[in-house]
This record gives structure tokens, C-alpha cells and sequence, in this order.
């Protein structure tokens, strides 16, 4: 990545899409301009912004996270199939230009350093269990053992992101929010009180469903 502060970068709105730092997100480029700007990144340095655009407002989020391609297949009519990785979110400064495709003037944000390595730490733990009585409870519920990843992130701040990205629900309504904040720990508080909350809420309907299923079984007739 360009240790430029601000830079101009190609972006490629996508409606309801939120792309966070070290996610993969494949996508089919099939409109003439985006075919354009496709041949133009790869002429560079690989790299263009993802932005959410909202559908119902019929506007383009200010906060984007810059895809790196790590693949891409061209076929006979021109269309491709890419895989991207997210890399530094930026903010969308000015717009410079919008045909043929759009291209912005932006900045690069990171995460606030300030807080203490204890505290994210144990905001990290504290959003690990929850996240863990949330895959164990869906599993329950669904009558199927389900298991979080293996290389699940460790560090406060990728940990943070990968939960942003990864979960639906509740959390998927706040995915932008979650994405522009540049505070890790309020991130994770963010996520814990949306997972708890969750986690609340399968608990519930856990003991419901015990209950159900206790009322449905047979009694037993004593002698």
C-alpha cells in the first residue's frame, strides 16, 4: 500500500455491500465501465475502492475499503471473475471524476492506538465468548453442531473486523457504522452488546424449544 496519505482511487459501488480489511470478496464484472476501470487497475497497481451504495437512498457511503486483486479471469465476452482482499479503508474526499467510471480523491484511515493493550485484550475475550455461545446456541437450535473457524484473528483490531464482516443479523444492519468507526475498542463494544444481546435471544428460544419438546414426549405410566 502507497504510504501516500491521500490518493486518487477508482471506486466500485456496490449496493449493501460492506468490505472490511483482510476479507476476501469475489465479484463478476460484467458492466462496460467497470470493465474498464478492471483493465485500468490491473495496468496499475491492482487496487480499487468499495464503497456500499444504499439502493433506498440512492447514495454512496464516504467510507470504503480499497480491494487488492488477487485473481482474475477474463472470458471471451469480456466479462471477468475477480477475488479481492481488503486492504486500508479510506475516506472519500472529493470526486473527481465519474465517467467512464467514477474515481475520488481519499485519505486513509487507521484505527486510534491510544488504547491500552489490557483493555483490548480483554474486550477481545470478553467478544470471543460471546461469539462462541452464539455459534453454540445456533447450533442447538438448528439440531446441527456448527464451530467457528479455526484461524479465527486474535488481535483485538482483526478480530474486530472479521466479526464486522462476518456475521448476518444484527450486526449485518450495522456493518458501515462499524466500518467507519476508528476506535478498536468501541468496535468491539459495538459487537459484544449486538452479540450479547443476540446471545440473550437464542437462550430464550432454547429453553422454549426444551420445553416444547419436554411436553411432547410421552409420560411414562408408573407401576
Amino acid at each position: 500500500m502507497s504510504d501516500l496519505a491521500v490518493r486518487e482511487l477508482p471506486l466500485f459501488p456496490l449496493p449493501d455491500v460492506v468490505l472490511f480489511p483482510q476479507e476476501v470478496l469475489p465479484l463478476h464484472i460484467f458492466e462496460p465501465r467497470y470493465r474498464m476501470m478492471l483493465r485500468t487497475v490491473l495496468e496499475t497497481d491492482r487496487r480499487f475502492g468499495v464503497v456500499r451504495w444504499d439502493p433506498n437512498q440512492q447514495e454512496m457511503a464516504q467510507v470504503g475499503c480499497c480491494a487488492e486483486i488477487l485473481q482474475c479471469q477474463t472470458q471471451d465476452d469480456d466479462r471477468s471473475n475477480i477475488v479481492t482482499l481488503g486492504q486500508q479503508r479510506f475516506r472519500v474526499l472529493e470526486v473527481v471524476r465519474e465517467a467512464p467510471f467514477r474515481v475520488a480523491m481519499v485519505s486513509w484511515i487507521e484505527d486510534d492506538p491510544s488504547t491500552s493493550h489490557d483493555v483490548l485484550q480483554d474486550l477481545g475475550h470478553q467478544v470471543t465468548q460471546a461469539l462462541r455461545d452464539v455459534v453454540d446456541l445456533t447450533g442447538k437450535l438448528i439440531g446441527k453442531p456448527t464451530t467457528l473457524p479455526a484461524d479465527l484473528p486474535d488481535l483485538p483490531r482483526e478480530l474486530s473486523f472479521w466479526i464486522g464482516s462476518h456475521l448476518g443479523g444484527p450486526v449485518a444492519d450495522h456493518q458501515q457504522a462499524l466500518l467507519e468507526l476508528t476506535d478498536t475498542s468501541e468496535r468491539l463494544r459495538q459487537e459484544f452488546a449486538l452479540l450479547d444481546q443476540t446471545r440473550r435471544q437464542l437462550a430464550a428460544r432454547t429453553v422454549l424449544k426444551d420445553t416444547f419438546k419436554d411436553l411432547g414426549e410421552p409420560r411414562q405410566e408408573s407401576s
